[in-house]
């Protein structure tokens, strides 16, 4: 599993007092009032930065960092992912999940391989896991506690009960 979380990319500033622009990498904002520290790689070189503040504006997060005091420093931050070191991140509620740490799991039903989890929609309601199969077809399977029966990180698989129906052919 990744020591880092992605929390979101900075997309441009904000003012001339250094705040960053950043796009969420996760549907839930609230995320967000949990974080005081941020790390960004610079090319290798993994450096925290302190969260002064912390704003939802339009569908992007306004972010102050300690250090970063003018537009030309936030300048340099442009195109960099914020991380969290997985010890600072927002505890996740029974049968949640990172999403990096569910891509490229093998998903079966039963003894029978499906596929391997490629991506994750974030569709509001429930999450949708994109399957791809070994011909390369996509399975959208819904993320509910009725079809997923159980995850297994340590082990990378995914037990699953596809719904009546959903595979039918047209």
């Amino acid at each position: 599993m990744n020591e880092y979380l992605a929390v979101g990319k900075v997309v441009n500033t904000h003012g001339v007092r250094g705040e960053l622009k950043v796009m969420p990498m996760t549907s839930d904002l609230s995320r967000f009032e949990y974080l005081f520290f941020v790390t960004v790689n610079h090319g290798g070189d993994y450096r925290e930065y302190r969260v002064q503040n912390c704003r939802i504006h339009k569908n992007f997060v306004l972010v102050k960092l300690k250090g970063i005091e003018n537009m030309n420093e936030a300048e340099k931050l442009k195109g960099l992912e914020l991380l969290v070191h997985r010890k600072h991140a927002k505890p996740l509620e029974e049968d949640e999940f990172y999403i990096c740490d569910i891509i490229g799991m093998e998903v079966y039903e039963g003894d029978t391989f499906l596929g391997i989890l490629t991506d994750v929609l974030e569709t509001g309601s429930n999450d949708v896991y994109i399957i791809t199969d070994k011909d390369k077809n996509e399975i959208l399977l819904p993320a509910l506690k009725s079809v997923v029966e159980k995850v297994d990180l340590e082990g990378r698989r995914m037990q699953v009960k596809i719904p009546e129906g959903l595979l039918d052919e047209v």
